[in-house]
Parts: structure tokens; sequence; C-alpha cells
């Protein structure tokens, strides 16, 4: 129910403020603001953007969990669709995406709401021990072991050996 208030909401709000700023400075310069937040939004979402991908990847390197900086890059992705649609209400909240302390803040809130179970980083890997004259040391289908070469011209066992039905 609340998804659909804000699907009304934004909208009647983004209306009214378009016909107030609209009254107030005419028509041209209002176009002129909406265009110019556009662009600048798209710069600053750019410039954002590669900094939240530079600690993104940080965090593989040093095999932190990644949550954080997955947040930051949504939270600026979120940001950008906010800019480049028509409004100052949309405008404002997606500037306010922009700024990382603004997003410290929202990180706080979500924190307080989901919680993660695990983490893991890559497939499980399981270590085996390789020889390293074996001629196919990391092939996963090999099974090591150990056997006993029988000399074919020793005298045969008589009688079953148990093992077998006769």
């Amino acid at each position: 129910m609340w998804l659909f208030a804000i699907f009304v909401a934004v909208p009647i709000i983004e209306i009214a403020l378009f016909i107030q700023v609209g009254g107030l400075i005419g028509l041209w310069p209002t176009l002129a603001i909406v265009v110019l937040t556009a662009f600048l939004g798209t710069y600053l979402v750019k410039q954002q953007g590669a900094i939240a991908m530079s600690q993104l990847r940080q965090s593989f390197s040093e095999l932190n969990d990644p949550s954080e900086p997955l947040a930051h890059g949504a939270m600026i992705l979120f940001s950008g669709a906010l800019l480049l649609t028509p409004g100052f209400f949309t405008d404002a909240f997606g500037f306010l995406l922009l700024v990382p302390a603004f997003r410290a803040v929202v990180m706080k809130e979500l924190r307080k709401r989901v919680k993660v179970q695990s983490f893991s980083m890559g497939q499980q890997t399981t270590y085996a021990r390789r020889d390293p004259f074996s001629e196919h040391p990391t092939d996963p289908g090999v099974i090591d072991g150990e056997f006993e070469e029988i000399d074919p011209e020793a005298p045969k066992n008589q009688g079953p050996s148990g093992w077998t039905r006769h």
C-alpha cells in the first residue's frame, strides 16, 4: 500500500512544484534548471560511481564484506535514476543520495532492518596433496592411491577368496 502512495504522491508533488517554480521564475528558466540538474546529476553520478567501484574492488581484494560498497553503489544508481527524472522533488532526493554522509545514515537505518546471515567469497576450495611428478597434477578426476605390482609368474592362490561366489 505504501508503494502505491509513493507512486501517487511523487507526481503530485512534482506537478505542484513545477507550477510554483514556473509561476515564480517563468517557463524557460524552469526548463533550464531541469536540464541543468540532469547534466550535473549525470556528472556527479559518474564521479561517485567510480569511487564506489573503487571501494568495491578494494573490499574484494582484501576479502572484506562487500555489502556496504554494494549498497552505496545501489544508492548512487538510484540517485542517477532520480536525477534523470524531470522534477525538483526527485532531483533533491537524488542529490541527497550523492552525499556520502547521507548514504551513511541510510546505510545505518538499513542495517537495523536487514540481517546478513552468511558471506562467502568465490567457490569453496578443496585442498589436496599433489604429486609434482604426476602426469595429471591438477586433474580433479585423478584419484591418488598406492599399488603393489604382482608377478604374473608367481603361483596362483588356490580356492575362493571369500569375495566372490562360485
